[in-house]
């Protein structure tokens, strides 16, 4: 699989994987017409931090996971919001709770731990593929 899908996957230090054309779409029931643009300034941050922030969405520029936006183009756009590990790592998630205003509570219960060791009890293999910055593949409709 690595030979064969070879562009698939990001080894190492080279650049993100090109997974095309496998999103995960997100919808979301609406109480009431969503608003064009939620824009709210940004959250005040120390220097430091500011360039964490834009070292991040430098990488993702170049990753080609985001792209810069025209002076008149009309965007839905979060605002950063750097969360940061014991470990000194960091990941630029967006601010989405002003979104809560305006979509319906999704009940849905969560599998529990147990349950899904269980599950797994009988199986002859596992495994796992880690799709880096795949938070910034899904589309919310």
């Amino acid at each position: 699989m690595l030979r064969k899908d070879r562009q698939a996957f990001a080894i190492g230090e080279e650049p993100l994987g090109k997974i095309r054309g496998h999103y995960i779409e997100i919808y979301l029931d609406v109480k009431r017409p969503y608003p064009p643009m939620l824009r709210k300034p940004p959250y005040p941050e120390s220097l430091e931090t500011r360039k964490e922030i834009e070292k991040h969405i430098n990488e993702l520029l170049d990753m080609d996971v985001i792209r810069k936006i025209g002076h008149n183009e009309t965007v839905e756009i979060t605002t950063p919001v750097l969360i940061t590990w014991n470990d000194g790592k960091s990941r630029l998630c967006g601010d989405l709770r002003a979104l809560d205003n305006y979509t319906e509570s999704d009940r849905y219960p969560i599998p529990r731990i147990p349950q899904a060791l269980e599950k797994l009890a009988k199986a002859k293999y596992i495994t796992k593929m880690d799709c880096m910055k795949v938070f910034h593949w899904n589309r919310v409709k």
